[in-house]
C-alpha cells in the first residue's frame, strides 16, 4: 500500500489531481474560519465549547455544525455548507421518481442538465430561507430553542452576538450564506472535475474530519485525569476500549458497506452471422445497504420538527420541554428513530430499485436467471430478496446511528468524540474513502501500476495497449497561482496561531 501512494505522484494527470484536490480543501478550510460581517463569533465559540456539547447533543446545532466542519461555530461564511445543496438534491431525486413529467424530463436528452439546473434554483431558494433564519436566530439568541443556554454565555462574557441588529444585519447575512453555500458548490464541482473523489462528497468528509482533532483532545480531557487533584468519573481504561470499538465499528461498517449478493445472470446464446454472442454467466450485485446514508439523514430531519415546533409553540410550558426532550434524547427518540430508518429504508428501495423494469430488461436482452422464469416471476423473485436484503441493512443502519447517542448517555462520552464512532458522519467519510481509493486505483492501474490492494504488477504487452489521453486541468499559470495562495494561506494560519 505504501508503494501505491508512492507510485501517485510518478504519473504526472493523477500528481496534478491530487495537489489540487488538496488545495481546494484548504481554500474551503479557511472559508470555514472566515467570521459572517456583524457577528460577534467569540460567543458562539465558547458556547459551542462548554454548553452545546452538554445540552443539545445530538441537536440541530450539533449536526449543522458537524456537516459545515465547525464553521457554524465560528459563524463563518460556510456557516450553511453543502447541506442546502444535498437537500436540494433530495428533494429533486424523489420528486423525479413521484413526478411522472420530471421522470420523462430526467430520460430525455439533456433531461438531466435541466434537472440539475433546477435543483440549483431549489438550493439558492433554501440558502436565503435558512440565511433568514439563521440571521433572526442570531438577533434573538434568547427565544431560540437551537442554542439552549447561549444567554448565560452571554452575560458571562458581557458582549452582544449582534452588536447592529437590524435589516441591514439580515441582508448580508443572506447574501453571505448564499454566495459562501454556491462558492462551496462550485469548488465541488472543479474538484469532481479536475481532481480526485466526488467533490460535494469530499467537501462534507473533510469539514467531519475537521472535528476529530477536536473530539479527541475532548475525549483525553473526559477520561484522563489532569493531576490537579480532581479525578475524572470514568476509568482511562474506558478511552483505550474505544479507541479498539472504534476500530471494530469502522471495520465493520467497511465491511457491510460494501457487501453485496450476487445475483447469477445468464445469457442465452445468439448467432449473428458467424458470430456467435451471449452464453456467458454474468453476476447483478444487489448491495446489502443499497439506501445508503439517507435514511438517517430522512429519519434525523422528521425528529427534529417535532421537538422544534413544541419549544418554539411553548417556550415557558415545562411540560412541553419535557415533552420535547423526551422526543430528543429518551426512550421515546430512540424507538421513533429505528422505526422511521426502517421505513426510509424500505421507502428509498421503492423509489429507486424497480424490479419490473430490470426483469423486462433482463427478457429484452436474452437474459435470465437460472431457475426463475422470465418475466413476472423474475420481478418477484428481484423484489423477495431486496426486501430480505433491506431488512439487513434496515438493522445495521439502526445501529450505527443509535451507537453515538448510546455512548454519549450511557458511557458519558462527549458527543464530539462519540459521532466518530457511527452515524451520518462515519457512513459518509467510509463511503467517500472507499470511492476515492477506488479513483485512485483505476489510475494506478490504467498506468500498470500496483493498485492498493493488489499484489504483484499487471501483465501484458504494454505496447499493444493505446495510452489513454490526459484529463481536463487548468493551465500551469492558473495552478501556480492557486497553490501561491494556498502557501500564503498557509503561512498566515501557522503565524495567527503561534502569535495567539
Amino acid at each position: 500500500m505504501i508503494s501505491a501512494f508512492t507510485n501517485i505522484f510518478k504519473i504526472p494527470e493523477l500528481r496534478q489531481r491530487v495537489l489540487f484536490t488538496l488545495a481546494m480543501i484548504i481554500i474551503i478550510r479557511a472559508g470555514s474560519a472566515i467570521t459572517t460581517p456583524g457577528v460577534n463569533a467569540e460567543i458562539l465559540q465558547e458556547w459551542f465549547r462548554n454548553v452545546a456539547d452538554a445540552q443539545s447533543a445530538g441537536g440541530i446545532a450539533a449536526l449543522f455544525n458537524l456537516f459545515s466542519g465547525g464553521a457554524l461555530a465560528h459563524c463563518a461564511i460556510f456557516s450553511l455548507g453543502i447541506m442546502p445543496y444535498i437537500s436540494a438534491s433530495i428533494m429533486m431525486q424523489l420528486l423525479t421518481a413521484v413526478v411522472p413529467q420530471l421522470g420523462r424530463l430526467s430520460r430525455e436528452d439533456g433531461g438531466r442538465r435541466k434537472v440539475m439546473q433546477y435543483t440549483r434554483y431549489v438550493t439558492i431558494a433554501l440558502c436565503i430561507f435558512q440565511g433568514y433564519l439563521l440571521a433572526r436566530s442570531f438577533e434573538t439568541p434568547q427565544a431560540n430553542p437551537f442554542l439552549p443556554g447561549i444567554m448565560d454565555t452571554i452575560n458571562r462574557m458581557g458582549m452582544d452576538l449582534v452588536p447592529v441588529p437590524g435589516i441591514g444585519f439580515q441582508v448580508l447575512t443572506i447574501f453571505t450564506m448564499t454566495a459562501g453555500t454556491m462558492f462551496l458548490m462550485w469548488l465541488g464541482d472543479q474538484i469532481t472535475e479536475r481532481g480526485i473523489g466526488n467533490g460535494v462528497s469530499l467537501i462534507i468528509s473533510v469539514g467531519i474530519l475537521a472535528q476529530l482533532p477536536a473530539g479527541l483532545i475532548q475525549a483525553w480531557r473526559t477520561f484522563v485525569p489532569t493531576g490537579g487533584g480532581t479525578e475524572t468519573a470514568v476509568s482511562p481504561i474506558v478511552l483505550v476500549i474505544l479507541c479498539l470499538f472504534l476500530v471494530i465499528v469502522i471495520a465493520a461498517v467497511i465491511a457491510v458497506t460494501q457487501a453485496v449478493r450476487k445475483i447469477s445472470i445468464q445469457y442465452a446464446k445468439r448467432v449473428v452471422g458467424r458470430k456467435v454472442y451471449g452464453g456467458q454467466t454474468q453476476y447483478m450485485p444487489l448491495k446489502i445497504n443499497y439506501a445508503g446514508v439517507m435514511p438517517i439523514i430522512f429519519a434525523q430531519a422528521i425528529l427534529l420538527f417535532p421537538s422544534t415546533i413544541i419549544n418554539m409553540a411553548f417556550p415557558q410550558s415545562r411540560t412541553a420541554q419535557e415533552i420535547a426532550t423526551l422526543l430528543a434524547v429518551g426512550w421515546l427518540h430512540y424507538v421513533l428513530y429505528g422505526v422511521m430508518i426502517f421505513f426510509f429504508s424500505y421507502f428509498w428501495v421503492a423509489t429507486q430499485f424497480h424490479p419490473v423494469q430490470i426483469a423486462d430488461d433482463l427478457k429484452k436482452y436474452g437474459g435470465f436467471i437460472p431457475g426463475v422464469r422470465p418475466g413476472k416471476p423474475t420481478a418477484d423473485f428481484l423484489d423477495y430478496t431486496m426486501s430480505r436484503l433491506t431488512f439487513a441493512g434496515a438493522i445495521f443502519l439502526t445501529i450505527i446511528a443509535v451507537l453515538p447517542q448510546l455512548l454519549s448517555n450511557w458511557l458519558k462520552v462527549p458527543y464530539m468524540t462519540a459521532q466518530f464512532f457511527g452515524g451520518t458522519g462515519l457512513l459518509i467519510i467510509v463511503g467517500v474513502v472507499l470511492d476515492t481509493m477506488r479513483q485512485v486505483e483505476t489510475h494506478l492501474l490504467q498506468r500498470h501500476y500496483d493498485g492498493f490492494l493488489r499484489k504483484g504488477k499487471l501483465r501484458g504487452a504494454r505496447e499493444n495497449r493505446p495510452r489513454l489521453g490526459a484529463g481536463s486541468v487548468l493551465k500551469d499559470e492558473t495552478l501556480v497561482l492557486i497553490y501561491a495562495l494556498v502557501g500564503i494561506l498557509v503561512i498566515a494560519g501557522v503565524t495567527i496561531y503561534f502569535a495567539r
